[in-house]
């Protein structure tokens, strides 16, 4: 940590969710307020996914020591589609008690203003990755901006603020014209931020990167499916249930008809080689598929129980870099 940034007084943090370091790179063209943030490259987690990632920001802990292991995970038998907090179609904040499922202290129990999107406010994953903050939705950017002068206003030593825009946009279109439009857009909003946050330091991550999968989408094979219960995760990062008695026979066959284009490792393995963190807890490891395809190329793996109102087009998930890098960048003051 720069040690200006840590001699701050009071700090914002912005996480613009889905800009990864290899398309700040890519695009500084359209991002010269970014760009001219101090800052360097550091990495995401495991998934690289948002309810993940946002939950290892909020908590500072590992993915295996918080739980909140996947997009979608395994939770008493049921697979909890963790952003909509909805387990086979039906909401789940009162089967799956949020609070419960991710325990740990949020920002140390500092309870800071938060600036989300105020349709967030009361669902599970929020309760879950954000309980007993200060809440204040935004509906608008600008609001956002305004949201986060009146914290500064207020002398708060720490604001958390969250956007959402880069990484809708590019699931829907992909990383093309409306993808470039966007980050335009995301620059103009850290620019208004260190216009109204006067000498208060402004720190933005994000919490991953994307690749533009566009059509390649994989239908696992009928060999490995033939040994399959369940899938969790999701396209780039998909978890395979085993059926009962058949976890060894579903990896030798997830490996021979996917290691191409994909990793392709048992649990043990996953947690052997800490990709969720030198510890796992118990309720993590029971959360976690037997078998893991982790995209290497730029496909996805469709489980037809994980669909949304449109195809993705851009999606996260895996280890590449373009997913794993994502942005650290700061000004401390005027």
């Amino acid at each position: 940590m720069p040690e200006d940034l840590l001699a701050a007084e009071r700090i914002v943090l912005l996480v613009l969710d889905g800009l990864g370091w290899t398309q700040l790179e890519q695009h500084r063209a359209e991002l010269p307020t970014l760009s001219s943030l101090a800052g360097r490259a550091i990495t995401s987690v495991a998934p690289t996914t948002t309810a993940t990632a946002l939950t290892s920001i909020t908590t500072g802990l590992t993915p295996g020591v918080h739980g909140i292991v996947g997009y979608r995970m395994l939770v008493d038998r049921r697979v909890l589609n963790v952003l909509r907090w909805s387990a086979e179609g039906r909401d789940a904040r009162g089967a799956i008690p949020p609070e419960q499922t991710q325990p740990h202290p949020v920002f140390e129990a500092q309870r800071p203003p938060v600036i989300t999107r105020a349709e967030f406010r009361d669902t599970g994953f929020t309760r879950a990755h954000l309980h007993q903050t200060r809440l204040a939705g935004w509906r608008m950017p600008s609001t956002l901006v305004t949201e986060v002068a009146a914290a500064v206003g207020r002398d708060e030593p720490f604001v958390y603020a969250y956007y959402d825009g880069i990484d809708k946009i590019a699931h829907e279109f992909g990383l093309g014209a409306h993808y470039r439009a966007e980050l335009r857009a995301a620059d103009r909003l850290v620019a208004d931020l260190l216009e109204v946050i006067g000498d208060a330091a402004l720190v933005v991550i994000s919490d991953h990167g994307q690749v533009d999968v566009g059509d390649q989408v994989i239908v696992p094979d009928p060999a490995v499916l033939a040994h399959v219960d369940q899938q969790s995760g999701e396209g780039r990062f998909r978890w395979l249930h085993a059926r009962p008695g058949h976890a060894r026979q579903l990896l030798e066959a997830a490996a021979a008809h996917h290691a191409d284009t994909a990793w392709v490792l048992g649990v043990d393995e996953v947690i052997d080689e800490g990709w969720f963190g030198p510890e796992v807890t118990d309720a993590a490891r029971s959360r976690l598929g037997d078998v893991a395809l982790v995209a290497r190329d730029e496909v996805s793996f469709v489980d037809p129980a994980d669909t949304g109102l449109f195809e993705l087009r851009a999606r996260h998930g895996s280890l590449t870099e373009a997913e794993m890098l994502v942005p650290f960048l700061y000004r401390t003051g005027r």
